[in-house]
């Protein structure tokens, strides 16, 4: 089957990304937009657009008869849901389906199989792997699931059964908070989910983060890309990543790279999918599967010289991949940080505003996933992530010092990022020797940066930017120069 025209139901970069790939294919490409989002890339990029509803998610980006419509009224035949939003709905996919139009994705069975929690751990059991210890029974009650815990042992994670990306999860340390955290989790779970279905997890408290890219092709071959590290995490939130682990034994490594691909296989799965382990102690669980394209694809697309999201889209046209498992070997070493508008000194609060003079110093071995330019807002209504910068080199220390430097000559002015904060975490001894655990952020950053984390020098560039930057709100006729003001630090 041939598309011709693919509607992309997101935004950001991940929506410039899918168009690229389109450009390349010969595709025609549909935005699918809320109200606020058309000073974007994504909408520049596009060739035809379609507004969906209005800037509230719930009107727009997560409106399944208006991204139906959307997508129809411009005769596109394929949906491309990108990550987040509807991505992982299988309602959303069986919606496609109905409507005659290809989801670029898994089936709807697949997507509610691997987003019902519990019933993909029960898969994960009867291959015979591990899940992390706990209880996912039917019994709801809070008297009986309270009484779990003490079994379990703490600390314990209360996890929304159709939840993911950290929401609806708890962290209970002590009995006394059980309770009001079990509440808490289940009325989140409603909201967002529509299900205050929960289970019980062992909290794994030194434990890394590994999970392994499958793609399944037209023909149902299930193949691995090799591994992703995920460790440095802020509120279960990935803020780098990178490919291949840091630390992993190889013997280990081919036992997590097989049960996920027997796991898909089990599950008769098609196209892009993540498999998430936790590794402790040289043992390995089963924590979830995300059934969509990673935030953190680029890393295993420099490091395997593949393209996802074309794989993706000639999957859903039935065309064969022509990848053989023994090419499938990471070479180098990439790491992913996600740049978001933020107050790296203020616990991340979003920082929203008109985009500034943007510069991202391009060179051999730098990618920019970007989804926002010069003049561009960044809004409360979304996600805050500006774009992903992504560094390859031969080996993981020398992908480190190319992030770093990398990181210090981006430039982004209008409002406030978190580079200053990625720069100390890919300084940090126990991420340049790759010891790092889930706990880093917590450890050590708990609270974002101080400011005794700058120096005297940097605290007066931030003092002279601020007060050029209120000047130039207050001024009607003169707009300064950035570089009236020698405002990067090197």
């Amino acid at each position: 089957m041939q598309i011709n025209k693919i509607a992309i139901a997101n935004r950001g970069e991940v929506a410039a990304r899918i168009i690229y790939a389109c450009q390349e294919l010969g595709i025609g490409s549909v935005l699918l937009h809320s109200e606020c989002d058309t000073q974007t890339l994504a909408y520049e990029l596009a060739d035809e657009t379609v507004c969906i509803g209005e800037s509230n998610v719930k009107d727009s980006y997560l409106n399944i008869p208006a991204n139906i419509q959307g997508a129809l009224s411009v005769g596109a035949e394929a949906i491309h849901p990108g990550f987040g939003f509807l991505s992982e709905n299988a309602g959303f996919a069986k919606a496609c389906k109905d409507n005659k139009l290809i989801f670029i994705g898994p089936s709807a069975e697949a997507i509610a199989l691997f987003g019902d929690k519990i019933s993909a751990k029960k898969l994960v059991e009867d291959l015979g792997h591990s899940t992390i210890p706990g209880y996912q029974g039917d019994n709801q009650e809070d008297e009986y699931l309270l009484e779990q815990i003490p079994k379990i042992g703490l600390p314990i994670m209360i996890k929304v059964a159709g939840g993911g990306g950290g929401r609806g999860l708890r962290i209970v340390h002590n009995m006394e908070d059980a309770k009001e955290a079990l509440e808490s989790a289940k009325r989140e779970g409603i909201n967002a989910f529509a299900s205050d279905k929960v289970f019980l997890e062992k909290y794994m408290d030194h434990a890394k983060h590994i999970e392994v890219q499958i793609f399944s092709d037209s023909q149902g071959k299930v193949f691995h890309l090799q591994e992703r590290e995920c460790t440095i995490q802020r509120r279960h939130q990935k803020v780098v990543e990178e490919a291949p682990s840091a630390q992993l034994d190889s013997q280990l490594r081919d036992e997590i790279l097989s049960a996920a691909v027997k796991i898909a296989e089990k599950a008769n799965y098609k196209g892009a999918g993540t498999i998430e382990f936790l590794v402790q102690d040289n043992e390995f669980y089963f924590l979830e599967m995300n059934t969509r394209l990673q935030v953190e694809h680029p890393v295993t697309e420099l490091c395997l010289g593949v393209d996802l999201v074309k794989a993706q889209i000639n999957t859903a046209q039935n065309k064969p991949l022509f990848w053989d498992q023994e090419d499938l070997v990471a070479r180098g070493h990439a790491i992913e940080c996600r740049i978001y508008a933020e107050d790296a000194f203020n616990k991340g609060m979003p920082s929203t505003g008109k985009l500034g003079y943007c510069y991202y110093p391009m060179g051999p071995g730098r990618r920019f996933e970007i989804g926002f330019r010069e003049g561009d807002e960044i809004t409360s209504f979304y996600d805050s992530m500006i774009a992903k910068i992504v560094t390859w080199d031969e080996n993981r220390p020398r992908a480190i010092q190319k992030m770093i430097r990398t990181l210090k000559d981006t430039i982004i002015f209008g409002v406030k990022t978190n580079i200053p904060y990625l720069l100390e975490i890919v300084n940090h001894p126990d991420f340049t020797s790759g010891e790092m655990t889930t706990q880093f952020i917590e450890k050590y950053f708990p609270n974002g940066l101080e400011d005794s984390d700058l120096s005297s020098l940097e605290k007066n560039v931030l003092k002279q930017a601020s007060r050029n930057l209120a000047d130039a709100s207050s001024a009607s006729t003169h707009i300064p120069s950035p570089w009236e003001h020698s405002w990067e630090v090197r």
